[in-house]
């Protein structure tokens, strides 16, 4: 029987079961989209059940796959969209209100009077997060307010708050298990990074009752069994950790000063920072990388809110492709961009800008603007983003050499190319390119013994691709001078 591991990679536009074998081999896959809702400008909301239903579809498909072939699962891991909120009836299961997800605004104003109070720099200190829409806290408020009688419920006990992660342990065990992990607990604005605990003037803060939090685990750590009754199989969960966080351990940045970016719905590149909590100067994020066997390892983080998100964008919002697949051809077929730039402030502004009240921009149309130049544009914006990103990590002291990539944009080789060329730095692709979910599945299989230690995982890494910078610097200066303008004059306009 080969023992291999089941990885829920729970995000923001579909849900995935993956299956893999020991040596990190995709067995079995399925995945499954889900509707976005969009209530009011700058809201994002996901009905919770449509979380849950398609998560138990693709698990129970790979499940009955695995079954038939005679794999032998041991152990599930979770990763999941991280910020995302959902508050439940502890006793009933059910959400008393959509999930909240990471890209809404909604709270934008409540973050800006809690900064004019000066509780900013407070928050940051403590969280090592921005007062911002973006993160857990404010959202948990707002549905408190404005949900009847939420508030009194939750003041008696009787409601329960969980990042998506937490949500799927309480379905997956039958309600057995209300517990998170230290990377999705420091996505929160409530916990103290430094402290390993909720902080006490966080929930005050944010006027959140510590009798709605989850339990805090490490992300290799025991989180109940699956209730046979929901997934007709008994399975350990043993592995969580947010989807950035868990790409972090999938491309086994284990080490110091190791880098990678994900190029999902939106663009993450986490730094790790050893033992030491790096406080940025310049609006980059310190937060929990992972907790193995007692050992915390802190990263710097630059978040990007839009990035395959600009694709669906152009798929669904405008319908100028029929699929993402074809903007590489349609990239390819410009011999440059003609001067146009996609800023993709769709939900606000992430790293290192953050302005949630920004929106989305075009520049340099003309009559002669096609759709293979806002697909170039679109891709083109991705990387200028990361580029944003790693001079902010420059200004804080810390130079990448290389960057490791992964996630679905990044399957496209002109996006990693111009990516090398905008860096003027080598870009590094890994050959599983699942590498949320594979990040996953290795806490699941430490904590199962299937892997004695981080060390044991790194010799499962395998580079499927390696980009070289091949750009003339003063067409790089050029490209990047006009992205900054765009950017300027983004942040001019505001909604």
């Amino acid at each position: 029987m080969n023992n291999c591991i089941l990885a829920i990679d729970q995000g923001t536009t579909s849900s995935r079961a993956i299956v893999f074998g020991e040596d990190s081999s995709i067995l079995f896959t399925e995945q499954q989209e889900f509707p976005q809702h969009y209530p009011a400008d700058g809201w994002v909301e996901h009905n919770p059940e449509d979380i849950w239903q398609t998560t138990l579809n693709v698990c129970k498909a790979v499940i009955t796959k695995a079954q038939k072939t005679g794999a032998n699962i041991v152990s599930i891991g979770i990763t999941n969209q991280r910020e995302t909120t959902v508050v439940w009836d502890r006793e009933t299961g059910k959400p008393i209100y959509n999930a909240i997800v990471w890209q809404d605004r909604r709270t934008a104003k409540l973050c800006d009077e809690l900064k004019q109070a000066g509780h900013g720099k407070d928050v940051s200190t403590r969280s090592g997060l921005l007062l911002d829409p973006y993160f857990s806290a404010t959202k948990i408020s707002w549905i408190l307010d404005n949900v009847a009688g939420a508030r009194e419920q939750a003041e008696q006990g009787k409601l329960a708050f969980g990042t998506i992660d937490t949500f799927l342990i309480w379905r997956l065990t039958g309600g057995k298990v209300h517990a998170t992990d230290v990377t999705n607990a420091s996505r929160t604005n409530l916990y103290n990074i430094h402290d390993l605990a909720w902080d006490e003037t966080l929930l005050q803060l944010f006027n959140v009752p510590s009798s709605l939090l989850p339990q805090v685990l490490e992300c290799a750590d025991d989180y109940g069994t699956t209730d046979p009754n929901v997934l007709g199989v008994q399975l350990p969960i043993q592995g969580v950790a947010g989807d950035q966080q868990a790409a972090t351990i999938g491309q086994c940045g284990f080490h110091k000063g190791d880098i990678k970016s994900t190029y999902g719905t939106g663009c993450f590149v986490l730094l790790n920072t050893g033992d030491e909590v790096l406080q940025s100067q310049n609006h980059l994020l310190s937060t929990i990388a992972y907790q193995i066997n007692g050992t915390v390892h802190y990263a710097l983080e630059g978040s990007i809110f839009i990035a395959g998100a600009a694709v669906q964008w152009l798929r669904d919002g405008i319908n100028v492709i029929e699929h993402a697949k074809q903007t590489e051809a349609l990239a390819k077929s410009l011999s440059y961009d003609h001067g146009v730039y996609m800023v993709p402030a769709f939900a606000g502004m992430g790293a290192p800008y953050w302005e949630p009240n920004a929106r989305g921009a075009i520049f340099g149309l003309t009559r002669g603007t096609t759709e293979a130049h806002l697909s170039r544009a679109a891709l083109e914006s991705v990387c200028y983003q990361t580029s944003d990103l790693l001079q902010a990590m420059a200004k804080d002291g810390v130079q990448a050499e290389s960057l490791n990539v992964d996630g679905g944009m990044v399957a496209n080789d002109w996006v990693c190319q111009f990516l090398a060329d905008v860096l003027d730095k080598p870009v590094n692709r890994p050959k599983v390119m699942e590498t949320t979910a594979l990040g996953a599945a290795y806490l699941a299989g430490l904590k199962a013994g299937i892997y004695a230690s981080t060390n044991d995982l790194l010799q499962h890494r395998k580079l499927d691709k390696h980009f070289s910078p091949n750009m003339p610097s003063s067409q790089r200066d050029e490209l990047l001078q006009g992205w900054q303008s765009a950017i300027q004059a983004t942040l001019t306009f505001k909604h």
